[in-house]
Order: C-alpha cells, then structure tokens, then sequence
C-alpha cells in the first residue's frame, strides 16, 4: 500500500468542489429571485462544465435562473451539473486508491433497461419533480410546513409501486429531515451538503428510467468475507458485509458487498442490533465464526452488491479475515460504480495496513500497550505518513473500540474520504497479547457470541427486544 499517495494533491479538486460549494450556497436562499451574490454561484457551477457535452444546457440553465425565469428543465440541468461534478471528485479519488492499493481497475459498469413502471407512472414522477423544484425555488430558509407537507400525498402515491419505491422511500426522509427543521427562517445552520446531495440525487430520479437498478447476473462460488459495516439509524440498522468472491470457473476475484436491513425501534441499540438482523442472514452467522460461504447462483448487480438469498448460500471452510486480507485481497478487483452513484461519500474501499505507529489522546500518556483512555482521534503513522482512523464508525455492536485499534499492529478497515480528506474506518485489527496474535472484528457478535462482554449485551439485548415484542403483539391483538 502506497500510504504516501494520500496525501498529494489531485489536479482540479478543489476548484471541482468550490464550485459544488457555491450551487449549494445559491440553494439556502432558493431561486425565485436570485440576488447578485447567487448569480455567481450558478456562473461558477457553468464556467466548471465548460468544454463538457453538459455545457450549453448548463450555461442556458444558470443564465435563465439568475434572470429568474427557469423552469422545471433548467433545474434538471443544474442537478446533472452538480452531480456531473461530484461525479468527476469520485472517479479522480478511486483513481488515487487504485494507486494506492496497485489492484486492478474496474470494468464499467453493465446499464439496465429501464423499468416500465416508472413510464406508467409519469404523472408521480412529475408530481415529485414539480415538489423539489418548489423547494429550489423557495430555499432551505424558506422552508415551512405547508412547503414540506407537500411531498407526502406523492410519497403515498409512489410507495405501493416497487418501481418507484427507491425514489419514494428517498423523498420521504427527506421531507422528514426538512420537517424536522421548519420553519427555515429559524434555521442557524443548514446542513447544506447533504440536502443539495438529497434534492440533486431526488430530482434526477424523476426523470423515467433513472430509478432503474442495475443489470443482475449470477455468482457460484467462495465467499471470503473481510469485515461488517453497520449502519445505524433511529428506526433502521443495516449491515454491510465487504467481501472477496472467488468464481467456480476460476475467473479473477471480486469486491463484492452483501446487506441485510431492518427496522427497529430506537429503543434497540448496541448488541440489540443483532437481534433484529440476525434471522435475515446466514451470512452474518459466517462472519462471526470466520467462515467461507459457498454460492451457487446467487444474484450480483452489476455494481458488486449480492441480493442474498440464503437458499443459495451454504457455510464453508474456515477463513481468517487476515490471512484473506494478505492473500485474497490485492487481487481482487471492484465493480464499478454507476453513473448517479458517482459520489465521494459512497467510496468504501477495504484496505489492510500494517507496520504502523499509533497516535492519538492516551497513547503518548499510557503507551500503545496501556492505551485505556483512548476516546477516539487515533491515527496511523504509516511510512511517515499519517492516516487518521474514523473511530466513530466503529459500532458499539461489537467489541472493536478505540482502545483496541490504538493497540494494534494490522487493521483492516475502509478506505473513505470525507471533509478533504482519507479516513481508515477500521473493520478488524489484529494484536500482540502474550506474543501471540489476536484479532478483534467490528462483527464478532453478529452470529452470537461467549465472550462474556458480549454474552452480558446480547442478554440484555434479548430481554430488551422480548419485551417489545410482547408490547407489539398486545397491540395488535387490541
């Protein structure tokens, strides 16, 4: 792993990410009547497309907004300019990871034809549109509950349709989030990033056959998996196993990516996760005993994402995480990413590094051995070149922890970027105790446990969720 490479500077950068930056600043105050201070912002997102086949309609779309007289298709165009360009910030990292980790390049991606639903559901689709370009128009400030409301009649319209239920399931946390924070006027910070992401990525969803997934095939073969990213919310958990596949035929080895999610009650937290995860997934039984999952036939979109279905998956061989990480890893190559999902934050690369020094709050007090008081802020001196550690990633479902990493000699982690630069998030580390290595993994409880830290949370755990459900089923039966 080229550590070193992290750190230069990559052409053009910045200047593509200032330019997302004024879009996103021109939407706070909404676009019914831009003021000269906006205008600028929609000239930069034009003068960053320039030379591209976006160009003319991107140039047409923020002349005719600055002047006030856009309508639905020039915010489309805008929409692609933006994504366009946060497109061209990802496709110029993962170039950089692929320097770093020397594995091979991903192929591009298969396109899927799009679905007949959503043509036979033109009029939601236009309903959807015409809602987020009011919210352009009126700006993240002027936000009010009568504004935000308007998305729900469309949302319930659009949920029965499994073609339309991606885009609908995405304009209904978005209007929560948005309620959450009406009025707008009363608003101190905007968290302007994410809901420019959340409108631009919602709007090109409307247009027919954007919400189309993927091109599926089939995948026979070993499953090696390297480590489990989950994925928290109030009221829903995911977990995402990354893993290697080797095919049956003796094709090259692939990224690929496995997940199972659920709701839960916000009540369910930690080892609880498990409890409502568990029974959707054999392979999360895998992961916690270190094992091999033999596939025969199961479903891979084109991106690297298995549509599990443990009919077709069957327990292997032992496999340790780190042995895969050292042997199976640096040859194994990504899918690649589809066109809306070209996105920074969506960069998730597993990497394994190791001959490090640790940094970071009780390290240099206790020493890496006694580093008990470590609360987060860890990094990696790999080679002389720092690498800080995404320690509020780790999941409190498991026992990897801050102090666990300070202490190691090899993590397997993510690779992701985030506010300019390179995380590690970390999956499983591997330590010295008694001269002799042990490895700690991030999803070590998710098909039960004996360790006793882990045997007393899942207890707890269980009890928690027993009594839920005892309420649930009263509740119904009333």
């Amino acid at each position: 792993m080229r550590a070193d490479l992290l750190l230069d500077d990559i052409e053009g950068l910045d200047e593509a990410l200032a330019a997302v930056d004024g879009f996103d600043a021109v939407l706070v105050g909404g676009l019914l009547r831009p003021h000269p201070a906006q205008a600028g912002g929609l000239s930069g997102l034009a003068d960053a497309l320039a030379g591209t086949p976006l160009a003319s309609r991107v140039a047409e779309a923020a002349e005719k907004t600055s002047a006030g007289g856009c309508d639905e298709g020039h915010f489309v165009a805008l929409a692609a300019a933006r994504t366009a360009l946060l497109g061209s910030v990802h496709d110029a990292l993962v170039a950089r990871v692929d320097e770093v980790t020397g594995r091979p390049v991903a192929d591009p991606a298969a396109a899927a034809a799009p679905d007949s639903g959503e043509e036979r559901a033109g009029n939601l689709l236009v309903a959807a549109r015409g809602w987020l370009c009011d919210l352009a128009r009126t700006g993240w400030q002027g936000i009010d509950h009568e504004l935000v409301g308007g998305a729900a009649p469309v949302v319930s319209a659009m949920l029965p349709d499994p073609a339309l239920r991606r885009l609908a399931t995405l304009l209904d946390g978005f209007a929560a989030e948005l309620a959450a924070c009406c009025p707008g006027a009363s608003l101190e910070r905007a968290p302007v990033r994410r809901w420019a992401d959340l409108w631009a990525r919602a709007l090109l969803l409307t247009l027919p056959g954007a919400a189309s997934g993927p091109a599926v095939g089939e995948a026979s073969g070993r499953l090696l998996p390297l480590g489990v990213d989950v994925q928290e919310h109030a009221t829903a958990v995911q977990a995402q196993v990354h893993a290697v596949f080797e095919p049956a035929d003796g094709g090259a080895s692939r990224l690929v990516r496995a997940s199972v999610s659920a709701p839960k009650p916000d009540t369910v937290v930690g080892a609880g996760l498990w409890q409502v995860l568990r029974p959707h997934m054999s392979l999360l039984a895998a992961v916690g005993e270190g094992r091999a999952v033999e596939l025969d036939a199961m479903p891979l979109t084109a991106e690297g994402d298995l549509l599990w279905d443990d009919a077709r998956a069957r327990a292997g061989e032992p496999a340790d995480v780190f042995t895969t990480a050292r042997v199976a890893l640096p040859a194994a190559a990504a899918f690649a990413v589809s066109p809306l999902d070209r996105h920074p934050v969506r960069i998730a690369v597993p990497v394994l590094v190791e001959g490090y020094a640790v940094e970071g709050p009780g390290v240099e007090e206790h020493g890496v051995e006694d580093a008990q008081d470590v609360a987060g802020g860890v990094v990696l001196d790999v080679a002389g070149c720092r690498l800080r550690v995404d320690t509020d990633r780790v999941p409190a479902a498991g026992p990897l922890t801050a102090q666990a990493v300070a202490s190691s000699g090899a993590c397997l982690g993510l690779l992701r970027w985030d506010a300019g630069e390179f995380l590690l998030q970390p999956l499983a580390v591997e330590r010295t105790v008694r001269k002799k290595p042990v490895a700690v993994h991030a999803g070590a409880w998710a098909g039960g446990t004996s360790d006793k830290a882990g045997a007393r949370a899942e207890k707890a755990a269980t009890d928690a969720v027993v009594v839920l459900r005892e309420r649930a089923g009263k509740l119904l039966r009333k």
